[in-house]
Parts: C-alpha cells; sequence; structure tokens
C-alpha cells in the first residue's frame, strides 16, 4: 500500500430503511457517483413501540452497504439525514464503520471518486461521534434471531435488523474442529451504545453462542458516526 493509500480514509456506509426510502437513496447515490452499492431485504425484530420510538416503524426494511472515501461518506450522511428525514418515525437510521483493509483496486476506485467530490465540495464540517455506538453482530442458525433479541433487550439492546444469509465454508474444516451449522443463517444487527455494548454481547454469547443450539458467533464493530437515533 502506498504512502498516499495510508492517508486516505476508507468507510462503509449501512443505511436501513424502508424499502421507499432506499430506493429514495440509490437515486441519491448516483447523484453523487458512488462506485460500489449492495442491496439487501432484511426485517426489524423491536417491538412496535421500539420501533416507533427509533423512527423505524414497521418490519419491512432494506440495506444499502456502500464503500467511500471518509470525506464522501461524511457528505453522503448530510445528504441521506436531510432527503429521507432520518430521525423521523417511519424512515430509517444510517451510520459508518472504518475500513481496515481493502483490495488495491477498489481503493483506487474510491480514491478517485474522493478527489472529485473534494474538488466540488471543499471542506466537510460534519461533526463525528467519538464511537458512541458499537454494531453487534450475531450470526446464529436460522430461526434463533428472536432468542438473541430477548437476549440482548434487558441488556439495553432496544431493536435489531435481521438479515438471512448462507454458511459457505469448508466442510471438511468443520469436521475437523467438531462444528455443526446449518447452511441457512441469520445476521442480527444491532446498534449499542458503547455503555452496554459488553454486557450485550455477553448476554447473546451465554444464550447463543457456540456450545448453544444456535451455534452462534457474536463481533462488534465501532461505529464512527451515525444519523436516525435520537
Amino acid at each position: 500500500m502506498t504512502a498516499n493509500h495510508q492517508k486516505q480514509a476508507f468507510q462503509m456506509l449501512f443505511l436501513i430503511a424502508t424499502p421507499k426510502l432506499v430506493h429514495k437513496a440509490v437515486e441519491l447515490y448516483k447523484e453523487g457517483m458512488v462506485p460500489v452499492q449492495y442491496r439487501m431485504h432484511a426485517q426489524g425484530t423491536a417491538s412496535s413501540e421500539i420501533m416507533d420510538m427509533l423512527g423505524l416503524g414497521g418490519v419491512e426494511k432494506d440495506l444499502i452497504l456502500s464503500m467511500l472515501p471518509k470525506a464522501l461518506a461524511d457528505k453522503m450522511l448530510r445528504k441521506l439525514r436531510h432527503s429521507l428525514h432520518l430521525g423521523m418515525p417511519n424512515t430509517g437510521i444510517a451510520f459508518t464503520v472504518t475500513m481496515s483493509s481493502c483490495s488495491g483496486h477498489m481503493i483506487r476506485l474510491m480514491e478517485s471518486v474522493g478527489v472529485q467530490e473534494e474538488e466540488r465540495s471543499g471542506r466537510n464540517e460534519w461533526d463525528e461521534m467519538e464511537n458512541e455506538y458499537s454494531a453487534i453482530m450475531a450470526i446464529v442458525n436460522q430461526g434463533f434471531s428472536e432468542e438473541v433479541m430477548n437476549a440482548a433487550r434487558p441488556m439495553g439492546a432496544s431493536g435489531g435488523t435481521v438479515f438471512h444469509s448462507r454458511r459457505i465454508g469448508s466442510e471438511e474444516a468443520m469436521k475437523f474442529w467438531n462444528i455443526s451449522i446449518q447452511q441457512e443463517r441469520e445476521v442480527v444487527l444491532i446498534l449499542a451504545k458503547k455503555e452496554n455494548k459488553k454486557a450485550i454481547m455477553q448476554a447473546i454469547n451465554k444464550s447463543c453462542g457456540m456450545q448453544s443450539k444456535a451455534n452462534g458467533i457474536v463481533l462488534s464493530l465501532p461505529v464512527d458516526e451515525i444519523i436516525g437515533v435520537n
């Protein structure tokens, strides 16, 4: 990696919102020349009262995951907040996570977009939130997402978002380590305040860890900036 690459900061931008708002966000991303986007269907887990409190009314959600230079990610957060009115009822949330590494081709692609954006917009004035939140991810066998939330809620988790996935690991490795995990998996994403993170992760691991029927894996990522959470 070159010295220029080391100076650049790259982030993953997550947007979780209603399908209608995600469609609007796609148009904003096109206008902003965002090069890489992945769209996934998801489902909310919180009760209706909690969903209303967080401005996430309803359970049908879509997620857009994109990779951007930090300056452009900051600007896209502002655009999403103002254009989609994130933080209001029945909208969604958006947050960024710093990337630790990436392929050389992707870095060059994001750098080229970042340079163009810097020339157009000048200095960024977004106020950072100093990792006040963490993104907790629990990867469990299909059908155990509600057990994850039942363990997490008493520890301070307001709600989560569930994504369905499939395991693609080596069968030989799984047999060697005597691990039996369903191919169909669920990923539960929970945004938690830093003071609640450890307790939430411990509770999930105790209830749905590798030694349980859920065969769960729990990890967390520091959230750099977040909008849509009051």
